[in-house]
């Protein structure tokens, strides 16, 4: 009976032996993945690593219907990054205008073309790489021959020279919740047009983006806020604040013309300040005190 109790016993060492071999061998090597990555050893430019932004999430727009509006308004405005409560959309690290141009050219936004602002007609991103790009040829010597050569160089678009957009919105009054709602629909950045001899003749849009598309990107670009860097808001926070400086150079009329087209100087500022007071007061004359 001893002996085998005592072979029992040795299989079962046997056993234990061969299962802890192999289960070694199945288990990999652990790599050192942070000697192969470099960003692992790079210091962080913070007190804390921020991530807040990466995990926000975009709210819906509250869902309407056709019957509860009753009042509309269109309104096209112009935004100056010159002024300087608009700054941040020229702010050097993430200009405004290459997050929109790197979402367009990687095919993450839909871009339309200039013909109309009511988003008919879609660009492919080939076509917007190529926007405000310009080829010059360029005489260079061989140091050895001396011989003419002609190379042709690409000048990209530098985002410093966008410095307006366009912005397309609606006014309108909801019944069900009684309140005066403004919605942007389109924003489109704009360039100068200049001769031959740099003399610039006027300005164009290059496209037109869909804003309710791209809020999903505009909310993972963090907008710089001037009076609390640990506030980190978003473009697409900044959009729905309405916190920027613009002004109005067109509203719906029946002959779909631009302030611009038939008035000009102080009374062009005038009327579009006329605009805005009018849509106030509509809201304004809809309660009695």
């Amino acid at each position: 009976m001893k002996i085998v109790i005592k072979l029992l016993s040795a299989c079962m060492l046997m056993f234990l032996f061969v299962s802890t071999s192999v289960v070694n061998a199945q288990i990999p090597e652990e790599v050192d993945t942070e000697a192969s990555d470099p960003d692992m050893d790079r210091p962080l430019d913070d007190i804390v690593e921020k991530r807040i932004i990466d995990d926000r999430m975009v709210l819906k727009y509250q869902p309407l219907r056709e019957a509860d509006i009753f009042w509309e308004k269109r309104i096209w405005r112009v935004i100056d990054i010159r002024e300087k409560m608009n700054l941040p959309f020229a702010y050097p690290e993430m200009p405004f205008f290459s997050i929109l141009m790197d979402a367009a050219t990687n095919g993450d936004i839909t871009v339309y073309s200039t013909e109309d602002d009511k988003f008919s007609s879609s660009l492919q991103a080939n076509e917007v790489a190529s926007m405000g790009a310009t080829v010059d040829t360029v005489i260079t010597f061989d140091p050895e021959t001396y011989e003419e050569q002609i190379q042709v160089v690409r000048n990209e678009l530098n985002p410093e020279d966008v410095k307006r957009f366009r912005i397309k919105e609606v006014w309108f009054f909801d019944e069900q919740t009684s309140t005066l709602q403004v919605r942007v629909l389109g924003i489109a950045p704009l360039i100068d047009v200049k001769d031959e001899n740099g003399n610039f003749r006027y300005e164009k849009p290059m496209f037109w983006v869909y804003y309710p598309e791209c809020r999903e990107i505009l909310a993972r670009h963090q907008v710089f806020n001037v009076g609390n860097d640990a506030a980190l808001n978003t473009w697409e926070d900044l959009f729905e604040m309405r916190f920027f400086s613009s002004y109005i150079y067109k509203s719906s009329n029946v002959h779909d013309l631009r302030l611009q087209d038939y008035l000009s100087g102080v009374d062009l500022l005038l009327e579009a300040d006329k605009i805005k007071q009018e849509i106030f007061n509509f809201e304004h004359d809809l309660w009695s005190y």
